[in-house]
C-alpha cells in the first residue's frame, strides 16, 4: 500500500508539474508574440486552420519617415477593407509585421532576413526607399516568396534586378515619366527641360524625353544644375531664349528651383511649368507654382471610385481628420493584391505557385482597375493630369484634375528582357 499511494502521489505530482508548465509556456510564447510583432493585425487562430503572415518593410523613421507611415496606414486599411474587417482570407487568420528599415540598405537587408528566417512570412511588402528594396530583391528569390514592391520606383526593380517572385503595385519612374508626357506634351509642342546633373535627372529625362517626342513634342533645350546648387538663374536663362511651350522639371531635395523661377517670371513669360506634384508637406512649398500643369501619382480628391471613397473616409476617422497622402492608397493597394492572390489559390501562399496566379491578375484599387503585367509584374495603373490651383481653406497648392490617364496612356517600356 505505501508503495501503491507513493506511486499516485508522484502521478499527480507530474501532472500538475505538466499543466503548470504548460500554462507557463502559453503565457510565455503569447509574450514573445506582443514583443516580437511590432504591428499585429490579427488574433491567434488554430493549427489547423492557419495564418498568413506578411512582413512589411518601410522607413519608420529617418528622413522618409512619412512615407514609410503612409505606407502602414494604408496597408492596415486595405487588409480590413479586402477582408470585411475579418482579417482573414480563405479561412486563414492574416497576420502583419512591420519593420523598419532606418532608410539604410543594409538594415533592410537584416530585418527582411529575420522576417525570413525568425518570423517565417509567407509574404514581404516594401520599401520607401528604391535603395533598401533593390538590397533586399534577392532574397524574395532565395526563400521563394512574393514581394510586394510599394512604393519604391527604380525602373532597375522591374527592369535590370527583376525576379519572378517581384509584383510591383507602386509605379516606376517611366511612368511618371510618360504621365508627365502625356500631360503636356503634343504634336509641335516645344519642350525644356531641367534636372539635377545626376543619374536621377538623366534617367528621369531620357525617360521623358522619349515619351514626349513619341507623342510629336520637341524638346528644345536640356538644362542639367549641379544638384548642391543654390543659384540657378544661368540655367533658366538659357531657357527662356530657347522660348519653349512648357518647361518640364525633375528636381528632389530641399534646395528647388521654384523660388528662382517665379522671380524670373517664367510663366509671365509664356513658359509653362510642369512636373510632378509630391505629398502634401510639399505641396506647402509650391506656392510659387500655382497655376502650373503637371502630373500627380495621387491626391485624395483626384480617383472617384467607392474603394477611394471608402479610403478617404476611414483616414479621416481614424487619423484625427487628415486625408489620405501620396503614399497611403499604394499601401492598402499592396494588401488588396495579397488579399486577392490568397483568394484565387484558396489560401495557398507558396510563392511559386502565386507566380502563375498574380501574372496578368487584375483588382480594383483607390486608382481604380490595376493589372499585374506578365512581362515584368508591373502594375498598370492611371494617373493623373492636374493643374495646381489655391482653393479656400486650404493652406496649399491643390491638384485639380484636368483629366485621368488611362493604365493604357502610362504603361511604362518593358525594361527586363524577360
Amino acid at each position: 500500500m505505501p508503495k501503491k499511494w507513493g506511486l499516485l502521489m508522484l502521478f499527480v505530482f507530474v501532472l500538475v508539474f505538466s499543466v503548470a508548465c504548460s500554462d507557463e509556456t502559453n503565457t510565455a510564447e503569447e509574450t514573445e508574440k506582443e514583443e516580437g510583432t511590432t504591428t499585429p493585425v490579427s488574433s491567434e487562430v488554430t493549427e489547423e486552420a492557419g495564418t498568413i503572415k506578411v512582413g512589411v518593410l518601410a522607413s519608420l523613421t529617418g528622413a522618409l519617415e512619412s512615407y514609410g507611415k503612409q505606407t502602414r496606414n494604408g496597408f492596415e486599411l486595405g487588409l480590413e477593407y479586402a477582408t470585411d474587417g475579418t482579417m482573414e482570407v480563405a479561412g486563414k487568420k492574416i497576420e502583419v509585421i512591420f519593420e523598419d528599415t532606418e532608410t539604410k540598405p543594409e538594415v533592410a537587408v537584416q530585418k527582411a532576413t529575420k522576417l525570413l528566417e525568425e518570423d517565417e512570412v509567407d509574404f514581404l511588402v516594401g520599401s520607401s526607399s528604391s535603395g533598401d528594396t533593390l538590397a533586399v530583391l534577392p532574397l524574395a528569390e532565395e526563400y521563394e516568396k512574393i514581394m510586394i514592391i510599394e512604393p519604391a520606383v527604380a525602373d532597375s526593380i522591374t527592369g535590370s534586378e527583376f525576379n519572378p517572385y517581384l509584383f510591383r503595385t507602386g509605379r516606376n519612374s517611366s511612368q511618371d515619366a510618360v504621365a508627365g508626357a502625356a500631360a503636356i506634351a503634343g504634336e509641335g509642342v516645344k519642350i525644356a527641360t531641367f534636372a539635377p546633373d545626376y543619374s536621377f535627372g538623366w534617367d528621369g529625362i531620357s525617360a521623358f524625353k522619349a515619351a514626349a517626342e513619341k507623342l510629336g513634342a520637341e524638346i528644345v533645350v536640356e538644362e542639367y544644375a549641379d544638384p548642391a546648387a543654390t543659384d540657378f538663374t544661368s540655367n533658366l536663362q538659357k531657357i527662356i531664349q530657347a522660348k519653349p511651350d512648357y518647361l518640364f522639371v525633375v528636381w528632389a531635395g530641399a534646395n528647388s528651383p521654384w523660388n528662382q523661377i517665379a522671380d524670373l517670371k517664367l510663366q509671365e513669360k509664356g513658359i509653362k511649368i510642369s512636373t510632378g506634384a509630391p505629398d502634401i508637406p510639399a505641396l506647402s512649398v509650391m506656392e510659387p507654382l500655382v497655376g502650373m500643369e503637371g502630373f500627380s501619382v495621387y491626391y485624395h480628391t483626384l480617383p472617384n471610385n467607392p474603394i477611394n471613397d471608402w479610403l478617404v473616409d476611414e483616414h479621416k476617422k481614424r487619423f484625427n481628420g487628415e486625408v489620405p497622402d501620396l503614399f497611403t492608397p499604394g499601401g492598402m493597394t499592396a494588401a488588396i493584391a495579397i488579399v486577392e492572390a490568397l483568394t484565387k489559390s484558396e489560401g495557398n501562399a507558396d510563392g511559386t505557385a502565386l507566380i502563375d496566379i498574380m501574372e496578368g491578375m487584375s483588382f480594383e484599387t483607390p486608382k481604380g482597375t490595376m493589372t499585374f503585367r506578365p512581362e515584368d509584374h508591373q502594375a498598370l495603373q492611371s494617373l493623373y493630369s492636374i493643374k495646381l490651383e489655391k482653393q479656400e481653406g486650404v493652406d496649399y497648392p491643390v491638384p485639380v484634375l484636368i483629366r485621368e490617364l488611362s493604365p493604357e496612356e502610362t504603361e511604362p517600356p518593358i525594361l527586363n528582357n524577360k
